[in-house]
């Protein structure tokens, strides 16, 4: 029988214009069914799974199901919170805390009795100390009786697949595999190739065509971020820009993103180059920064001399196809001369 939280869930998301296959249907009828029990446990039914983590390839529609049951809930304290934001705030909470025992329990405190239902969307880690961090994080949530809501490209298993590292994060995916309803969406079509969505532009064409279209953004040598001086082309009170090196070949963190989407509407970067020629630490900086500009909302304008099939071409990073997916959204525009 549908429930009334799957009914609104749907009204949402086909108020979006939007309509589910019926993989995407029977996805989030299961999910809805879970979470009402879990808004709602029954004394005489078991108790359901502390979480709900799906998981599935890029574009198949995981953070719209998400959304919409997050929305319909009817929980009075909930928030959703991108992987790489909660991180940042974690950390920044846990600093309040210094000199306190076990500062991460405390800062679990607070999350808890902000929010009952806690959405975390995009978990997925790479870093061992962020993995670590999230880790530890999850067992007193599940203990505070939080309802967690991930959605991720990975199974908890395949989550920080560094082998130096894997090891140390297993118990915590262990963890999420035992107390959580883990599912995984269907193979299918990358739904965001087909959007409508655009979120900026991407332009091919020579350095100069950016610096045509930013001719009012008065020239900014620096912005400082956090403790590092970055290194701008220009910038007004809506706009920064900046080159490709500057934004990633430096060792600038995921907190310094957000700085800069949370500062900045508009965003843009010039002089890409062939990511396959890119370390791949400047690659998970792109895909970092990529994953933060598009939760956020701001507008993004990239420039490359290299058409956008040629500049993802033979890039090895693993996270890379989520990126792709995203930079497709773009609004692709060719310009080989400012005469033209």
């Amino acid at each position: 029988m549908t429930s009334e939280l799957h009914a609104q869930a749907v009204r949402l998301i086909e108020a979006r214009g939007l309509h589910l296959d019926d993989s995407q249907q029977r996805m989030l009828a299961r999910l809805a069914g879970w979470l009402q029990a879990r808004i709602r446990p029954s004394a005489w039914r078991r108790r359901p799974a502390a979480g709900a983590y799906l998981w599935g390839g890029v574009g198949r529609g995981k953070s719209l199901l998400l959304a919409a049951l997050f929305e319909a809930a009817a929980v009075a304290s909930k928030r959703r919170v991108h992987v790489h934001a909660l991180l940042q705030e974690v950390q920044q909470r846990m600093l309040a805390f210094a000199g306190h025992a076990d500062p991460l329990q405390r800062v679990a405190d607070e999350l808890t009795s902000e929010a009952r239902l806690l959405y975390l969307d995009e978990f997925h880690v790479h870093d061992i100390g962020d993995a670590i961090l999230l880790g530890r994080l999850l067992q007193p949530l599940i203990e505070r009786d939080c309802i967690l809501l991930f959605s991720s490209n990975y199974a908890p298993a395949q989550l920080c697949p560094n082998p130096l590292y894997h090891s140390r994060f297993k118990p915590f995916a262990d963890l999420l595999q035992r107390r959580c309803l883990v599912l995984q969406m269907d193979a299918g079509p990358d739904y965001r190739a087909c959007s409508s969505r655009h979120w900026g532009r991407y332009m091919k064409g020579p350095a100069a065509l950016l610096e045509a279209r930013l001719a009012h953004v008065p020239a900014t040598s620096q912005l400082l971020l956090q403790r590092r001086a970055l290194t701008l082309r220009g910038m007004d009170r809506r706009t920064v820009w900046l080159d490709f090196s500057a934004l990633c070949r430096q060792p600038l963190a995921s907190g310094d993103y957000l700085q800069l989407c949370q500062r900045f509407a508009h965003i843009a970067i010039g002089d890409l180059p062939p990511l396959k020629y890119c370390s791949l630490d400047e690659q998970q900086r792109l895909v970092n920064f990529i994953d933060i500009a598009y939760d956020s909302g701001c507008e993004l304008w990239l420039q490359s001399e290299s058409a956008l099939d040629v500049l993802c071409a033979g890039v090895s990073h693993g996270d890379f196809s989520r990126t792709r997916s995203r930079l497709a959204q773009l609004r692709q525009e060719q310009v080989e001369s400012l005469a033209c």
